[in-house]
C-alpha cells in the first residue's frame, strides 16, 4: 500500500535491529578444518612421508653375504605459508551520522561482522580449489590435496609421477553414483584401521546418495568438531556410509564426492604479526550458520587505520597458514556424478 504525505510526514519508519543474510550459504569443510588448528613453525612446514619400502631383506643360509646398502625411504612434503585478507573501509561522515540518537544498528559493528562472515565464505571456497589462484598465493584445497596428478602434478613440492604413493585415488564415476563405486573408492584408500573419517558432497550429490539408501536409513547430526558439539549449533546434517558421515557442503566442487581421512588433513595457522585475534561474537546478522563460529576460525584484526589523506578508517581481517595433507594416499574422490 502506498501512503500519501498526510501519513508519511507524521509517521516514522521502523528499522528492524538485525540484518538478514540472503547471500552466504553453508561452509562446512572450512569450519571443521579451521576449528582444529595446528601451529605453524618455521619458514616452511615439512611433513616427512615414507615413499618406498626397504627391500634390503631376504632369506639366507649359513655364510651367505648380506647386502648392506642403506635404503632411502623417506622424503619431506614441504608447504609454504599463505595469507588472506578482508578489508573494511568506512568514511567518518557515515560513522558520524550513525552515531546520532536515531541509530538502530551500529555501523562499525555490523560492517565488521558482515566482512568477517564474507571472509570465511571466501576462504571456504579456496578450501575446495587447487591453490594456484592469484599466482599460487591461494590456500591449498581439496583440488590439490586429493588428486592423482591429473590436475595437480606436484604436492608438497614432490612429483606425483615420480613418487606414485603420493597419488590420491581419483575415479571418474561415468555419470552415475552407485554403492558399488563408493565401496571401490572406500576400499582403495583403506588399509586395516586406516579408513576415511568423513565424506564431503555437494547438495546434488548428497541427494543422489540419499536416493540410494533404503527408507530406514536415518539422517544424523554431526558436530562441528569431531567428538564435540558446538554451543548454539546442532551440527551438520549427514548420512552415514560404513560408519563415515557423508556431509553436505554447498561449496563442494560440482559432481564430486570426496572421502577424507582427517588424521592426515590439517590446517596449520600462522598468526599475522602486530594483530589481535578476532574475538567478537556475531549478533547483528542472522540467516546463516556462522553464529559463534567466526571467533573460532583463527582470524586476526589489524585495528583501525586512519589514512593521512581521507576522512575515513580502514582495517583488515587476516588469516595466515595453509591447508595440508601428510598422506594424500589416504584420500579419494569420485568425479562426474550426475545421477544414479
Amino acid at each position: 500500500m502506498t501512503f500519501g504525505t498526510r501519513v508519511t510526514t507524521v509517521t516514522q519508519d521502523k528499522l528492524l535491529p538485525k540484518v538478514a543474510d540472503s547471500v552466504l550459504n553453508s561452509n562446512v569443510l572450512a569450519t571443521i578444518i579451521l576449528r582444529n588448528p595446528k601451529k605453524w613453525t618455521g619458514e616452511n612446514l615439512k611433513a616427512p612421508v615414507k615413499i618406498s619400502k626397504n627391500t634390503n631383506s631376504g632369506s639366507f643360509d649359513g655364510f651367505d653375504t648380506f647386502a648392506t646398502t642403506a635404503s632411502d625411504t623417506r622424503k619431506n612434503l614441504q608447504y609454504d605459508p599463505r595469507f588472506f585478507r578482508q578489508t573494511i573501509s568506512l568514511p567518518l561522515t557515515e560513522i558520524s551520522v550513525n552515531l546520532t540518537a536515531e541509530k538502530v544498528i551500529d555501523l562499525i559493528a555490523v560492517e565488521m561482522e558482515s566482512s568477517a562472515e564474507d571472509m570465511a565464505d571466501s576462504v571456504g571456497s579456496l578450501f575446495y580449489g587447487d591453490g594456484t589462484g592469484n599466482s599460487n598465493k591461494d590456500f591449498l584445497g581439496l583440488g590439490a590435496l586429493v588428486d592423482d596428478g591429473t590436475n595437480v602434478a606436484t604436492i608438497g613440492g614432490l612429483s606425483r609421477a615420480t613418487y606414485t604413493t603420493l597419488k590420491s585415488t581419483l575415479t571418474a564415476s561415468g555419470g552415475t553414483l552407485t554403492l558399488a563405486k563408493m565401496a571401490t573408492l572406500y576400499n582403495a584408500i583403506t588399509s586395516g584401521t586406516q579408513k576415511p573419517t568423513m565424506a564431503m558432497a555437494s547438495e546434488a550429490v548428497f541427494s543422489l546418495y540419499e536416493e540410494l539408501l533404503e527408507p530406514r536409513n536415518i539422517i544424523n547430526n554431526v558436530p562441528l568438531k569431531k567428538g564435540e558439539g558446538m554451543s548454539g549449533q546442532a551440527g551438520f546434517t549427514s548420512l552415514m556410509y560404513k560408519g563415515v558421515p557423508v556431509l553436505m557442503d554447498e561449496k563442494q566442487t560440482a559432481q564430486r564426492l570426496d572421502f577424507l581421512n582427517e588424521n592426515f588433513l590439517s590446517w596449520h595457522g600462522l598468526p599475522v604479526a602486530m594483530t589481535e585475534p578476532v574475538k567478537y561474537a556475531p549478533e547483528l546478522i542472522d540467516g546463516n550458520d556462522y553464529g559463534e563460529v567466526i571467533r573460532n576460525l583463527g582470524f586476526s584484526w589489524s585495528g583501525w587505520i586512519k589514512p593521512s589523506n581521507a576522512a575515513a578508517i580502514i582495517g583488515h581481517i587476516y588469516l595466515g597458514g595453509n591447508f595440508i595433507t601428510r598422506n594424500p594416499k589416504r584420500h579419494g574422490a569420485l568425479t562426474g556424478i550426475t545421477g544414479v
